[in-house]
């Protein structure tokens, strides 16, 4: 009976079955749950099985895996699809399947060129090859088609032990050090135990020095801000009878929070043109600027023919002070989104696709796109740096727009789109690495969650319940100076990456039989 199991575990549909659910429980190493081993055990399970295998037989296996991963993981995205998007539930479970196997790729390419390269057991396969290959990989997930850098696997580590080496060499820096550590445990399973005898230490050593690699120290300054979160149903959200109600629920949320410094609204809480609302902008910048603050809003600004989905500030720009100036609604203090979300901001191949279905013709999915690095935005005389809703998930992006005197991470969104799903709290983990790389609080605000600060650890310090309208009020210690991610960002790792790859590219040519160590 025994040997009948063994034989049936070592069948190949068995063990592609066995990488789809050793993927599958990587999504218990992310938000909401944080299970952090999980993903270091799940991918030294398939690092160890797919050793003895071809490359091409690798890339199926690690295809297997990839899908499991996505495919659980990401199972979120077809709720906008078939609540809001107008599609059969068969429908956007097909589209959801569909791109979860097309990020599956991009782990089944390293598991081939892994098998190409290095295809024996060793040291230098899963402590060098394999992490560099998987690193490469996750940041060509995190460009190409615009890039989709969900899941990396270094946010497995934003409730771990591992967090603060991110401040050093970023998420995905973390990614590589996840993978070069499951490639320790895997060589276990073949008694290698110097494996882990080498990488505990180091990554211990790394955990310890990287916050003294850190220059980030108090400015002695502090901000009181206000995050409103109006929680309106996405289903009223862009209806023409709505937007009169809407904006008053933001300003009625709002005024009893007129002494804090900063009030935030999320991204496109005034869910119209600029043009169309000026009145209204009017008489907030005014009520803004008698209660000596600033209110930052997310909104449709337009710019000839040109719309984009942007946040400007009302109020004082440049110090606390009663005055009937600052904004006029020209483009200065404004913030346009640059990396916008394929569908539902923008839509490739628009002909072909709009006339399919309902889904590829979501409101408000013409914008255009912003600059790449834009000015900081200018509140009460700080500068804080933006990012809206999908921008977040993408490090060196924000590296870009950070300056000397940023003393302020913001991030608004509209999550609305997936219910109650796993994907606003994914969102919000994404955040709050990006505090850890840049070394500054982060504040988030959303239409209905996760609304929440983050100091400059990456530790959620202040949040509001999901699903309910209310305020979030916190005194926020400013930050000032650098971290080694701020001024390095990706390079460090992808560089060691590459030359790994090509060294071991070299080696094989050179010496087709692996050396064993």
């Amino acid at each position: 009976m025994l040997n009948k199991l063994r034989a049936l575990a070592h069948h190949p549909r068995s063990k592609m079955v066995l990488a789809y659910a050793a993927g599958a429980t990587t999504a218990l190493s992310f938000a909401p749950y944080s299970i952090w081993p999980l993903y270091l055990i799940a991918l030294a399970f398939v690092i160890h099985q797919s050793t003895a295998l071809a490359p091409k037989q690798a890339f199926g296996y690690w295809l297997s895996f990839g899908f499991g991963c996505f495919s659980v993981g990401i199972s979120w995205v077809h709720v906008s699809m078939d609540v809001y998007g107008g599609m059969p539930l068969i429908a956007s479970i097909a589209l959801m399947a569909l791109l979860a196997l097309y990020l599956a790729l991009y782990p089944a390419l390293t598991g081939y060129l892994t098998q190409k390269l290095a295809p024996k057991t060793s040291v230098i396969r899963n402590l060098l090859v394999f992490p560099a290959l998987w690193t490469i990989t996750e940041w060509a997930r995190g460009w190409v088609l615009t890039g989709f850098p969900w899941l990396w696997a270094g946010y497995s580590q934003t409730e771990g032990p591992l967090k603060p080496i991110a401040s050093m060499f970023g998420t995905l820096g973390l990614s590589f050090i996840v993978a070069m550590l499951a490639g320790a445990i895997a060589l276990l399973a073949v008694k290698r135990w110097q494996s882990l005898a080498i990488a505990i230490p180091v990554l211990a050593a790394l955990t310890v020095v990287a916050p003294m690699t850190s220059q980030v120290t108090p400015n002695g300054e502090t901000i009181k801000v206000a995050l409103v979160q109006g929680n309106i149903a996405q289903s009223m959200k862009w209806d023409p009878d709505a937007l009169w109600p809407t904006m008053l629920k933001y300003m009625d949320l709002s005024r009893p929070e007129l002494s804090a410094d900063l009030i935030i609204w999320p991204e496109a809480a005034i869910p119209a043109p600029e043009y169309m609302v000026k009145d209204f902008l009017y008489n907030a910048n005014k009520v803004a600027n008698l209660n000596n603050t600033a209110i930052i809003t997310g909104i449709i600004s337009n710019h000839g023919d040109a719309f984009y989905n942007s946040l400007i500030v009302l109020g004082n720009y440049n110090h606390k002070q009663q005055s009937e100036a600052d904004y006029l609604g020209d483009g200065d203090n404004e913030f346009k989104k640059h990396h916008l979300l394929p569908i539902g901001e923008f839509v490739p191949f628009e002909s072909l696709l709009r006339p399919l279905a309902p889904f590829f013709n979501l409101p408000m999915s013409s914008f255009a796109r912003g600059d790449f690095i834009q000015p900081n935005l200018n509140a009460v005389g700080h500068q804080i740096s933006p990012a809206i809703c999908y921008e977040i998930a993408f490090p060196e992006q924000l590296r870009a727009n950070m300056n000397d005197h940023t003393d302020l991470l913001m991030t608004v969104s509209n999550d609305a789109w997936f219910g109650s799903s796993n994907g606003p709290l994914q969102h919000m983990e994404i955040a709050q690495m990006r505090s850890v790389e840049l070394g500054r609080p982060l504040v988030r605000a959303t239409n209905n969650g996760v609304t929440a600060v983050v100091d400059e650890k990456g530790n959620i310090t202040h949040q509001l319940p999901q699903f309910e309208a209310g305020v979030l009020v916190a005194d926020i210690q400013l930050m000032k100076g650098h971290t080694l991610f701020t001024t390095f960002g990706q390079w460090p790792v992808l560089i060691l990456s590459f030359l790994i790859a090509l060294a071991a590219m070299i080696r094989k040519k050179i010496q087709p039989r692996s050396l064993q160590l």
